[in-house]
């Protein structure tokens, strides 16, 4: 076996293996579907209904040699699994309403977003070699299951939780922070679209609106609404349901240090890194956390994640 086949071969296990560790301790103190000593707890069967949707949607994309549906497909299982947990869980938890409304509000956006960028775009480069080896196509979406169930683990383990407590202070302070979190990801996301749309800006960077104030204000906004997940979902969790923390952490790592920034600033750097305009935005520009005035900065440094 070649070692790319070996390497891919080796990511779906570890995907598999973590997702059922996941399954395993955010299932603690949760519900159980069917009830008695037979059941299935409700996030064990969140996980493993994640994982399946990646892989019944990889066999025609596999055939079709396509990623057209691979994004909307994440987005997708978001919205079915979380809607799912909301019905199946016994009782009306106020605070599964909550989070429900805010995952399927955020999922919806996202998803049609990529999904339309992909169909102008007619493809995306991250799979262009990986979709012509299966196994190396089918690695990617079973990590896209991985993806999916630790992300929204805050709330996943929220609603499958047996422990329903009232809702107060820490709720109306997630929701701000998660209605912060949305707004800068939108904006972002909306500015930068116009920005690419208008042909006088072909083959040139965006510095305007939030881009001004970071290099990445759609992944500041990324992250920061899952913290708002998670502070909105912490009354209700205990023991090991606390691995929900890994859901703001996985997704700060995941866009900080793996896929997101780094895959970025490379492209920026090798199509830009000669022009001096492109280095004085560098310099005087945070690369993630928005900084008021950083349009003023001196130039001469780099700053990083804080500036």
């Amino acid at each position: 076996m070649s070692q790319p086949r070996s390497r891919s071969l080796i990511l779906i296990v570890v995907a598999i293996v973590l997702g059922g560790l996941l399954a395993w301790a955010g299932s603690q103190h949760g519900w159980i579907l069917g009830g008695g000593t037979s059941g299935v707890p409700g996030f064990a069967v969140a996980v493993v209904i994640a994982f399946v949707v990646q892989w019944l949607v990889y066999i025609p994309s596999a055939i079709a040699q396509s990623d057209r549906y691979f994004d909307l497909t994440g987005s997708a299982t978001y919205i079915l699994v979380t809607i799912l947990l909301l019905v199946l869980s016994p009782g009306l938890d106020p605070r599964n309403v909550i989070l429900t409304v805010l995952i399927v509000i955020w999922a919806a956006r996202l998803g049609s977003f990529l999904f339309a960028r992909n169909r102008r775009s007619g493809t995306d480069d991250r799979f262009d070699e990986i979709k012509t080896s299966k196994l190396r196509f089918l690695s990617v979406w079973t990590v896209q299951g991985l993806w999916v169930s630790l992300t929204a683990a805050a709330a996943w383990i929220s609603l499958a939780s047996s422990n329903h407590a009232p809702l107060g202070w820490s709720t109306w302070i997630g929701l701000a922070i998660w209605i912060l979190g949305f707004s800068f990801e939108v904006i972002a996301d909306a500015q930068k679209s116009r920005f690419k749309a208008d042909p006088a800006n072909d083959g040139k960077f965006i510095q305007s609106g939030l881009w001004s104030v970071s290099r990445h204000p759609n992944y500041f906004g990324e992250i920061l609404l899952w913290v708002g997940v998670l502070v909105i979902a912490a009354p209700a969790l205990q023991g090991w349901q606390w691995i929900a923390v890994l859901s703001p952490i996985f997704v700060f790592v995941l866009l900080t240090r793996v896929s997101g920034i780094p895959l970025l600033e490379a492209k920026a750097k090798r199509k830009w890194g000669d022009d001096p305009e492109y280095q004085a935005y560098r310099a005087r520009t945070p690369r993630l956390i928005p900084r008021l005035g950083a349009g003023r900065r001196p130039r001469g440094t780099d700053p990083d994640l804080v500036g």
